[in-house]
């Protein structure tokens, strides 16, 4: 019987901390091998194989597209590249964004589901939203084990907190203890792997291919979901609704995914964004309408000046109404009900603080 020895490991805001302890930990005769997924900017190089390789005694690297899995052996997602799993090898590709990340946890959680089944342990760490709750539920569903980090243990729980709210969880714990579990657990066979109706089967199946490609359309994904009148934030694009026990996503028919809590955040940042332009819009209309009526001032036309004057003050009361909308509109997005409701841990605040820096960069970037 096979042994549970493909470890796939999801990790976002508050990751990098998580996963060098965690690798610390691990002993020099681990045998599985271990695939990583850290949301990072796609503008800069990663040196996190390099951390990762001084953390703990097992060689971490940037595998290259199709290069074979060994044992004992990190295999860290390049920025801006999707990093899957197939029959032995590992592959590496530029597909579409899923909840606006590439790389994907879950399209990493998924493609190890699919090929290797109950021999995938997924963990889930620290980070903000709930990319990987998906992957992890496809890993369950597959036969394999899911772990998260104590959302009291982590610096942003909402990832860890998300996967137990739609995923049944074999194991949640602090990441300090988390290397001696995955030894125990990487030394236990692997259970018989639970058969999937062929439909589904054929839905995961796409979803990977889609994760390599960008021809989803061609792939018929919009019709194995229900048409909605939502469309993707990131292209335009008409959106399909996917259901996975209770999950609920989205794909547009270019390919883009997202959980219904990433489509709420990205849609409320998207209003934010289109408030600031409004407003830059109307404060350039007060500046010219302000310069043409000097400019008739000048040249001795009163009369019209102080129309385009008059007109003016109106433009800049309606700046004013849409600043102050700005400033009222909120950053949603399933997260959301930590806030008021007080959440089941402490650090859940810092979610909301990272959606407010995001909004800070939204801001930036219109006035810019």
């Amino acid at each position: 019987m096979q042994q549970r020895n493909i470890v796939v490991i999801g990790a976002s805001a508050g990751g990098i901390a998580a996963l060098t302890e965690l690798v610390r930990g691990l002993p020099e005769d681990f045998s599985a091998s271990m695939f990583i997924v850290q949301h990072l900017p796609a503008s800069s190089p990663s040196a996190l194989p390099e951390l990762l390789s001084r953390s703990g005694p097992i060689k971490a690297i940037h595998p290259k597209d199709g290069e074979a899995i060994k044992p004992s052996r990190i295999y860290v997602a390049e920025p801006d590249h999707h990093l899957l799993i197939e029959e032995g090898k590992v592959i590496v590709k530029r597909g579409p964004k899923e909840n606006r990340f590439r790389p994907s946890i879950d399209a990493l959680f998924r493609s190890a589901a699919y090929v290797y089944g109950p021999r995938v342990i997924g963990v889930v760490l620290s980070g903000v939203l709930d990319d990987g709750t998906s992957g992890l539920w496809t890993i369950k569903r597959l036969g394999g084990l899911a772990l998260i980090q104590d959302p009291k243990d982590a610096i942003f729980p909402s990832m860890p907190i998300n996967a137990s709210e739609y995923v049944k969880i074999d194991h949640s714990l602090p990441v300090a203890d988390m290397a001696k579990l995955l030894v125990e657990l990487t030394k236990e066979p692997a259970l018989p792997r639970p058969k999937l109706a062929m439909k589904d089967l054929k839905r995961l199946e796409t979803e990977i291919l889609i994760a390599t490609h960008d021809n989803a359309f061609e792939m018929g994904i919009i019709e194995m979901g229900q048409l909605t009148a939502f469309t993707c934030p990131e292209c335009n694009g008409a959106l399909s609704r996917l259901k996975e026990g209770n999950i609920i996503r989205f794909r547009c028919h270019t390919g883009h995914a997202f959980t219904i809590n990433a489509l709420l955040s990205e849609v409320s940042e998207k209003v934010e964004d289109l408030l600031w332009q409004g407003m830059r819009g109307l404060e350039e209309s007060n500046l010219l309408l302000t310069e043409m009526a000097a400019h008739f001032e000048d040249n001795g036309r009163g009369d019209i000046a102080r129309r385009f004057l008059k007109k003016a003050q109106t433009i800049k009361k309606r700046a004013r109404i849409v600043h102050d909308s700005v400033f009222a509109q909120q950053l949603i997005s399933g997260d959301f009900r930590y806030e008021s409701g007080g959440s089941p841990v402490g650090k859940s605040t810092q979610a909301v603080r990272a959606g407010k820096t995001r909004s800070q960069r939204s801001r930036s970037k219109v006035k810019s």
